[in-house]
């Protein structure tokens, strides 16, 4: 005779189906259930760069208009003396430093307006302008140290006494030419400044191009629509010159 097998209890089947789990131990859910990645999020220059970004801006901006206005000074002070012999008798001479030369206070003039057009320039115009502040601090301290006061003398003696033959004597320097060359230093140093760190100064456009830039909505975007059961806000919305019908 053949052998029928016998059908199991439901019981039994559904207990060697599942595996037992060992007492007193929990299951690990986080491999079957994880939290999605958070997406990156971008943010701007570290702190850190944007403190020392404000310290050389501002320190540049001090030093820019210490040094504009330090040589700007110096060249309507006198430079030097000199004393004018002829037949009947001698005249004191004194001449400024922009009677010797004009270039320091030209260029002190260029230094300032470069220090401001820094601001309004970004990028490979920023890298220039920079430069430009540079090349005016040293045309300052080499026009103030090498432009001797020589021909001014001879010129304000000839004015003095009237006479092409007049002859220079006792010729003494004060110390404006040096003060108009420190101011040309500090004008250096800004432009130096600017070079280094200028990449990471604000320029002025920032407050208009700063939502565009990101890709964020805008102020006006954001502003929510005013409520039409409000008659106040469609008067403000009117004043800032929207359309209070969202159209």
């Amino acid at each position: 005779m053949t052998a029928v097998p016998q059908p199991r209890p439901a019981e039994e089947s559904a207990t060697t189906a599942t595996a037992p789990v060992p007492t007193g131990t929990v299951p690990d859910l986080t491999a079957t259930a994880q939290e999605p990645a958070a997406d990156p999020v971008v943010t701007g220059p570290p702190a850190r760069t944007r403190a020392a970004g404000r310290r050389s801006l501002a320190l540049a901006l001090l030093l820019g208009v210490a040094g504009a206005a330090v040589t700007l000074l110096a060249a309507g002070k006198t430079w030097a003396h000199g004393t004018a012999k002829y037949a009947e008798g001698s005249v004191a001479l004194t001449v400024s430093g922009s009677e010797i030369t004009g270039v320091p206070g030209a260029l002190a003039l260029v230094g300032l307006a470069a220090l401001v057009a820094v601001f309004a320039v970004r990028g490979i115009g920023r890298s220039v302008v920079s430069g430009l502040l540079v090349l005016c601090g040293v045309g300052i301290v080499t026009a103030a140290l090498t432009d001797g006061p020589g021909s001014a003398l001879a010129a304000a003696a000839t004015a003095a006494t009237t006479l092409a033959s007049t002859t220079v004597v006792g010729e003494s320097s004060t110390t404006w030419p040096w003060i108009a060359a420190a101011g040309g230093a500090l004008l250096f140093a800004a432009g130096v400044l600017a070079v280094l760190h200028g990449r990471h100064w604000p320029g002025m456009s920032n407050r208009y191009d700063r939502d565009g830039a990101t890709g964020l909505p805008s102020r006006k975007d954001r502003r929510p629509a005013p409520d039409p059961e409000r008659p106040e806000e469609l008067w403000k919305a009117l004043d800032r010159g929207e359309d209070p019908t969202g159209g």
